[in-house]
């Protein structure tokens, strides 16, 4: 069965419309895209509700500030652990899925011969991505130059509210060691495994899945195919468990955007709002821009149709601020409605939450940058070459959780020699653009999937993505 031309969400078949199962357990084309249309608007209904009633108690508050109180309370309390129900669920399913998705992506290949081309398109994709949020980012900063519209009384009133966690930062960066062969070792290979992956580092967890998966192929076809099978039904318990999660996502996601807004102090951050928005500017610009030129350029997708169609993956990143969160819905929608194939999307969807940081990259340009502007220091352009590189390879090294980028963004600070108190300035809004950028992160991931998958020859019985 293969996917239409055009339109890569309908399926030539004279069952277009049909229910069937495919091999796999997800069922394909239109079927499947029409089951998440209802969930992706009810989620962005509670992400407007979330807002409006963000915004009514903030007003409440302004008007009779002895309301601050009992409404922080209210945040804090009651709906910042309600929606973290829902975030927690989707933590619990990680660490299984990752495994699962990634070992079954390799050992489906039957053939380690297809690996070397799959990992070499995504790894590109990935740097390619990263690189050119970079740039972009980097750009902006130079154009508006932001950083120099904060006054001197504005700074000392950020570093004054802020600096405790500023420092706080800076300590975790001064405990972290640099870039070296030893530290990538650690990074990928730590003595226990077991440990990286309570602390929530995925990255030992993928590696040891990938080895797990090429050591499948390696066995008689009876016995890849039970560890196959094995897999699969791990993976279809986690994406039955996400399935329930997302039952609850409307309620959780207005509870989380109403206790972000609530307890988001912007007052004295307003003249920060040139710097907000250029780097939000930039970050439509990668997602809809670079993401469709990408897609129009190297398949026969319609990026309406492919943005129309990850609604609830782009939902979901901007309320959790998690890539690791996320990772669940990417699957499901990227085999459901994308028709992606598993094996690429068990192979590059768990490595893109881990290292194609795509959001991050270009925000962590942007903030050393920003900093220095504040300052009046002088990046050299060889200088923003280089920063270009460090943001990509740092990038790679951040945890997809929320606030994940800001002790890499603190090494960078002072790897320029600025200073690395100056991550006051932006911390009040970063929770925003922390969400914004996960949803870059994610998105570029699921484009990253659709490219590699349409380069992937297809066994019968599986929905080509083209």
């Amino acid at each position: 069965m293969r996917l239409c031309g055009t339109d890569p969400y309908l399926v030539e078949s004279p069952r277009t419309r049909s229910t069937s199962a495919r091999p796999d357990g997800y069922r394909e084309g239109v079927t499947a895209q029409t089951t998440t249309d209802p969930l992706a608007r009810r989620i962005l209904l509670a992400l407007v509700v979330g807002v409006a009633l963000g915004a009514v108690a903030r007003g409440l508050v302004a008007a009779w500030p002895e309301a601050a109180v009992p409404v922080q309370w209210i945040a804090r309390e009651v709906l910042d652990p309600f929606g973290q129900v829902f975030l927690r669920l989707l933590f619990f399913v990680v660490v299984p899925l990752v495994f699962c998705s990634l070992a079954l992506g390799v050992a489906q290949l039957g053939d380690l011969g297809q690996l070397g081309p799959m990992a070499g398109r995504t790894f590109l994709l990935f740097g390619v991505n990263m690189a050119v949020g970079v740039v972009l980012g980097l750009l902006m900063m130079n154009l508006l130059e932001p950083g120099a519209r904060i006054d001197e009384a504005t700074r000392g009133r950020l570093l004054a509210e802020y600096g405790g966690a500023a420092q706080a930062l800076q300590a975790q960066a001064a405990g972290q060691e640099g870039l070296s062969l030893r530290f990538l070792v650690e990074m990928f290979m730590p003595r226990n495994l077991l440990k990286s992956v309570v602390e929530f580092q995925l990255l030992p967890l993928i590696l040891f899945a990938l080895l797990v998966g090429a050591a499948a192929t390696q066995l008689s076809e009876a016995h890849r195919r039970g560890v196959a099978t094995a897999l699969q039904i791990g993976s279809e318990l986690m994406t039955r468990l996400v399935h329930w999660a997302l039952q609850l996502a409307p309620y959780a996601v207005a509870a989380l955007v109403a206790s972000v807004i609530l307890l988001a102090g912007l007052q004295v951050l307003k003249p920060l709002l040139y710097f907000v928005l250029g780097v939000l500017g930039v970050m439509a610009l990668h997602l809809f821009g670079t993401m469709s030129l990408l897609l129009k350029a190297f398949s026969r997708r319609s990026p309406r149709a492919f943005f129309g169609a990850i609604r609830p993956i782009l939902i979901t990143a901007f309320s959790t601020s998690s890539s690791n969160a996320t990772l669940p819905t990417s699957i499901q929608v990227s085999r459901e409605a994308l028709g992606v194939s598993a094996p690429t999307a068990g192979f590059v969807l768990p490595l893109g939450a881990t290292m194609n940081m795509s959001g991050t990259a270009l925000y962590e340009g942007c903030v050393v940058l920003f900093i220095a502007q504040v300052y009046g220091v002088q990046l050299s352009l060889a200088q923003q070459a280089t920063l270009v590189v460090l943001a990509v390879l740092s990038a790679v090294a951040v945890a997809g959780i929320p606030g994940g980028s800001l002790p890499l963004i603190v090494g960078l600070l002072t790897s320029f020699g600025l200073p690395p108190e100056g991550i006051a300035l932006i911390l009040g809004f970063d929770r925003l653009l922390d969400m914004a950028r996960t949803t870059l992160n994610v998105a570029a991931d699921v484009v990253t999937a659709c490219l590699v998958d349409e380069r992937m020859p297809r066994r019968s019985g599986t929905v080509e993505g083209g």
